[in-house]
């Protein structure tokens, strides 16, 4: 079955518990094709794995005002890393994912509402997907953020490799 209602799943991995190598198994899409509809934007928010219960609580509570933005949602969970800017940094986390609907506007007026939801669970942003929060937030929610900071500050005093996103978030 194809994650999207109405799809094709020729672009799916074997389902079923069909064994494979992991690089085959664990994406939803194999390599040769698109993955998911193609025409979309993501968010994904980490939220320590011992918070997952409340957290999904807190995001079933607003689901039906999301639901009409979104193609498919997923959960994963992510092993704890020690590195600066991980949304796992210092521990074991899920990964609370959502595939909108191309309707930025109205994507980015919800997005306030599922990071205010689960806010009280210390939830950081996935970097490479839409998320709003702002420089503070972001501060908050990685320990490490000033001293990562002051390595690109020591590295890049010059701001070369820096933009307006970043310089937005502070960084």
């Amino acid at each position: 079955m194809h994650p999207l209602a109405g799809q094709s799943a020729a672009s799916c991995t074997d389902q079923s518990g069909t064994a494979g190598p992991w690089f085959e198994r664990l994406p939803h899409f194999r390599a040769e094709f698109t993955p998911s509809h193609g025409d979309e934007l993501q968010s994904e928010y980490f939220v320590p794995r011992d918070r997952a219960l409340d957290a999904l609580q807190v995001m079933r509570e607003i689901g039906p005002s999301i639901a009409p933005l979104l193609f498919v949602s997923e959960i994963r969970s992510i092993r704890a890393d020690d590195l600066w800017l991980s949304g796992s940094s210092g521990h074991d986390s899920i990964g609370l994912h959502f595939t909108w609907m191309p309707d930025e506007p109205a994507v980015r007026a919800m997005l306030p509402r599922i990071e205010s939801a689960l806010a009280p669970f210390g939830a950081r942003p996935h970097w490479g997907k839409v998320f709003t929060m702002d420089s503070v937030a972001l501060a908050e929610r990685y320990p490490r953020w000033h001293d990562a900071r002051a390595l690109r500050e020591r590295w890049d005093p010059r701001g070369v490799f820096r933009n307006a996103l970043l310089r937005q978030w502070g960084f």
